[in-house]
């Protein structure tokens, strides 16, 4: 039983009063917030919320007298002033960028028994940025009845960000018209003798920009920046004539010394993952841009880890997530290693408001169905002792790595390790010269090719190997098969020409390399996915079906994995379904999970 202090018997006990929170949008068009009480003063206010935090059931005011700590509703209010800085603040009062109007906005509403004062001016900011279908944004005249519903939307976010000074990462599921949705916002941003926008992007998709542009908006002037270094020279000279200026990384990156000299009304960069690693010369290239709004186009804003999340802010709000070191500290040990829901919630505060994402299924309702599945293979029986020999000798090459190196200094040889094993479930020859036994899978494709084309289905064959591609494709012409070939090798202009050749019914099959065909290709003309090799990336093997499940397909689209039975591929198909939690919680584009992989899972994998 508790005893009160004699000190508490001569002093009295008083209850908690009311504390006034307030947010507003100061002159310098930054939020101010206060935190102020009739009873107390700043310092007395956050001394008494300090004792609250440590549980205590008391607090000793200035004057000797004591005040009550229990039955108060002051977690909401602790929280608050330790998540906004008022905590560390001198004064009543701290300076927040504008950016951050939404997480005020969204942490008083979710903390219970905090009541914020709202200005006219920051309820205005929170219900545009929360609802931006409901802002007032003119679509312009010509694209009126070409843009969706949510493409519409999406215009209006992007207009409501741009008025605001702010940034954002346009993250719509693969083939909803990223596109189509940035020109419709530069062309209703176009005025005379303005600075030109940016567009960054992959080599794949320079062309597709102009392309596009000048088909939906011929009125916006575009500007390929490219080839020899004296012909790029030449080009940039022209900038402040284009309303639309298109390179691409690789050419960014050689020129960033003459780029970060030029000034641009917006930028944008088209798959943003291309700057997922903030230590790549990609990323520190775009960061030394200068312009007047900063956005990312990707469907896959997380592949691996939160900190390729943090890179892209890092472009867009330099500073808003913190710096690396303190966001790793902050949000992603916490959120990967310790699961701390408290933390997911509060960096989902954070990212909601700069971050789009639409999936097919919720906006396309008229889109044709998607039929998943997966066939299953039997290896030929001398596969199946290439295998069987190959599996003994990686059990005993991991346990000598483990032994060396130790798990974590292993995971690159464990990887070399296992993708041998995957080569063999594809087929033997990608690495034992006159192998000459036959592949079970290979089999099993020509049967489901055979029937499909004569069906008058239409194809794309995926697989992380080009060499397993070239087999293909000899088998396919044994067959008496046309096919079309795209891989990494493969220039941007001559993706373009075989891209309109398959969808105008050229060739019946397009064999594509897995990485060079995961993005920027519309392929409708296809109804029918082959991912020959299953990747470790599900959300990679996404973006490639979306090559042909994307706006503007009018047929079914039937999408099959070959695994190969009682083998790694089937391990690794079974771990994909365990693995999505984090990022599936965050912004739904999938996970690659090998570099989560406990040791207990990776030694699973040798069984």
């Amino acid at each position: 039983m508790f005893i009160m202090p004699m000190s508490f018997k001569r002093q009295p006990v008083q209850q908690m009063q009311k504390v006034s929170v307030g947010v507003q949008i100061n002159d310098d068009n930054l939020l101010e917030v206060s935190m102020h009480s009739e009873d107390f003063d700043f310092s007395e206010l956050v001394e008494i919320l300090g004792s609250y935090r440590l549980r205590r059931r008391y607090h000793r005011l200035k004057d000797g007298t004591f005040i009550s700590l229990e039955e108060q509703q002051l977690s909401g209010l602790a929280d608050f002033v330790e998540s906004t800085g008022l905590a560390r603040a001198n004064k009543d009062s701290v300076k927040m960028p504008l950016a951050k109007a939404v997480y005020i906005d969204s942490l008083a509403r979710e903390e219970e028994g905090l009541r914020l004062e709202r200005s006219q001016s920051f309820k205005n900011i929170v219900r545009d940025l929360k609802n931006p279908g409901d802002v007032d944004e003119q679509v312009p005249l010509e694209l009126q009845k070409v843009l969706r519903d949510y493409q519409v939307t999406g215009f209006c976010w992007l207009s409501t960000l741009a008025r605001y000074g702010l940034g954002g990462i346009l993250a719509d599921d693969m083939g909803l018209g990223k596109t189509l949705q940035v020109i419709a916002f530069l062309l209703a941003q176009k005025q005379p003798h303005q600075l030109p926008a940016l567009v960054v992007a992959p080599t794949s998709l320079m062309y597709n920009w102009l392309e596009e542009i000048e088909r939906f908006a011929p009125q916006l002037k575009a500007l390929v920046v490219a080839g020899t270094k004296a012909e790029r020279e030449q080009k940039r000279v022209q900038y402040e004539m284009a309303d639309v200026i298109i390179t691409t990384y690789n050419m960014l990156k050689r020129d960033i010394t003459d780029y970060e000299k030029m000034r641009f009304r917006y930028c944008f960069l088209d798959e943003a993952q291309h700057i997922k690693n903030p230590n790549t010369q990609n990323a520190k290239a775009v960061k030394r841009l200068h312009t007047g709004g900063y956005f990312a186009l990707t469907g896959t804003p997380i592949e691996n880890t939160l900190t390729e999340l943090w890179s892209i802010f890092d472009f867009m709000m330099p500073g808003y997530l913190l710096s690396h070191k303190a966001f790793k500290q902050r949000f992603e040990a916490p959120i990967v290693k310790g699961r701390d829901p408290h933390a997911l919630q509060d960096l989902n505060r954070h990212i909601a408001p700069f971050i789009l994402r639409r999936m097919k299924k919720d906006v396309l309702q008229e889109l044709p169905d998607k039929v998943e599945g997966k066939m299953v293979n039997e290896m030929t029986a001398k596969q199946a002792k290439v295998y069987a020999g190959y599996l003994m000798q990686a059990k005993k090459e991991f346990a000598t790595a483990l032994k060396a190196h130790g798990f974590d200094q292993s995971r690159i040889r464990i990887l070399a390790i296992l993708t041998r094993l995957r080569q063999i479930c594809c087929h033997p020859a990608l690495f034992l010269e006159d192998y000459s036994g036959g592949c079970g899978k290979l089999d099993m494709l020509e049967e489901v090719v055979e029937d499909a084309v004569a069906a008058g289905h239409r194809l794309l064959i995926f697989s992380q190997f080009t060499t397993m591609l070239k087999i293909i494709g000899d088998k396919l012409r044994r067959q008496g098969i046309a096919y079309e070939y795209l891989d990494g090798q493969t220039p941007a202009i001559e993706r373009m020409r075989l891209v309109k050749s398959f969808n105008a019914g050229v060739q019946p099959i397009f064999l594509i390399s897995l990485k060079a065909g995961g993005t920027g290709l519309n392929l409708t003309g296809a109804d029918m996915v082959i991912h020959y090799d299953p990747w470790w990336n599900p959300a990679v093997e996404d973006q490639a079906t979306d090559r042909a499940y994307r706006l503007g397909q009018k047929k079914n689209v039937q999408v099959l994995k070959f695994i190969t039975k009682n083998t790694i591929e089937e391990k690794i198909f079974e771990l994909q379904q365990k693995k999505k939690m984090l990022i599936d919680q965050m912004i739904q584009p999938g996970e690659n999970f090998l570099s989560k992989l406990s040791e207990e899972e990776i030694r699973d994998l040798f069984k």
